[in-house]
């Protein structure tokens, strides 16, 4: 009987020792140099500002090999120790970025393994599993305000991003599996088992502060705001759609739904912030939001800065985040033209996957919590 490194294709093997080797050095560096490869890199950069998230506090102080909660911005400030803050950094966001594609990789690879093919129809398929994603992390919202923290602590790491984003994905592979498996035995399509099972996950988190929202004080509904995000999003997309049909209807002839994924995806992300961080008090929704990420804060920054006072008293200086996005889409479908993807199917579905992804979980989360005022 052949061992398992026998088994193993040549891809497989480079993977794994490129992978271990990454990971070997770390370990390395993190014994040789434990405060500035662990201290001063993983965790104040990675780990860090997930568990001060998780513990809901205003940062989390590394102190002699220990971690305690800073609970007022200048405990923050004059921490001897490295400082993490919850949400991400320039550095954290490229890391996570170089991990996503090492990610992609494997899984291409266990794809393969499996047999198991990511096409257009699985990638739409997907979209349920994304949208219970975001759902999901604004149960963890939620527990955070109306639960202690160090009470869940540290299960509700999970829920956090980006952490979120594994615990969904093992989900996901988990419901593509058995849906592939279903179909094989079952001669079904595996598509539109997944779909109907992420479906079913993904009115779960609504429904749960649905019933918070109608049975106690603690969440208040306000559905002002969803009905502005949805249809300022799908007006925008539609008007995208119209402008690359007459343009370049080749990026979207024979694959409407694929390229209204995209663009909904990130207008949706791109709407969500606007109303979030500008339109909130204008719809009589409570306070705006926060930006808690690094490029979302540099175009509010950009556009306060150049923007004419009365022009930001009206409108906001967020709205450019929508146009970016929705930009970046098109880009997008550009890049993933039909004779790329049909170069390299796995891969190019694998990256539209977590292209989706990443603009439709943040942006689910954020009109959630909009919606339903966490």
């Amino acid at each position: 009987m052949s061992s398992m490194a026998d088994e193993l294709s040549g891809d497989e093997r480079r993977y794994l020792a490129v992978v271990g080797s990454a990971v070997a050095a770390l370990i390395v560096g993190v014994a040789v140099w434990p405060q500035q490869v662990y201290d001063r890199f993983i965790w104040q950069y990675f780990w860090g500002p997930v568990q001060a998230d998780a513990l809901g506090s205003r940062c989390a102080i590394r102190e002699g090999g220990t971690v305690v909660t800073g609970e007022t911005a200048a405990r923050c400030a004059l921490a001897p120790g490295p400082v993490a803050y919850p949400g991400y950094t320039v550095v954290s966001e490229v890391g996570y970025m170089v991990l996503l594609l090492v990610g992609i990789a494997g899984v291409i690879l266990l794809l393969r393994r499996l047999s198991i093919t990511i096409d257009t129809e699985m990638i739409l398929a997907l979209v349920p599993l994304m949208l219970f994603g975001g759902g999901l992390r604004v149960l963890e919202d939620y527990l955070d305000a109306a639960v202690d923290p160090g009470a869940v602590y540290p299960w509700n790491t999970l829920l956090i991003s980006p952490i979120i984003y594994l615990t969904v994905f093992v989900i996901a592979l988990a419901v593509v599996i058995a849906g592939v498996t279903l179909a094989r035995r079952e001669e079904v399509g595996p598509a539109r088992t997944v779909a109907l099972a992420g479906g079913a996950l993904a009115v779960i988190p609504p429904a749960i502060l649905l019933g918070r929202a109608t049975g106690t004080s603690a969440v208040t509904l306000y559905p002002q705001v969803i009905t502005v995000v949805v249809v300022g999003a799908t007006v925008a997309v539609l008007v995208v759609m119209r402008i690359l049909a007459r343009v370049k209807p080749q990026l979207i002839a024979g694959r409407e739904p694929l390229a209204m994924a995209v663009l909904g995806a990130h207008g949706l992300d791109g709407m969500a912030n606007v109303v979030g961080l500008d339109w909130m008090p204008a719809l009589d929704a409570g306070p705006n939001l926060i930006a808690k990420h690094p490029a979302n804060q540099f175009v509010v920054d950009v556009t306060s800065a150049v923007q004419p006072a009365s022009l930001t008293a009206v409108v906001g200086d967020t709205w450019p985040f929508l146009a970016i996005k929705l930009a970046a889409a098109v880009v997008i479908l550009w890049v993933f033209e039909p004779e790329f993807m049909e170069e390299s199917p796995q891969f190019s579905g694998l990256l539209l996957v977590a292209i989706i992804a990443v603009g439709l979980g943040p942006g689910t989360r954020d009109v959630l919590r909009a919606t339903f005022g966490i």
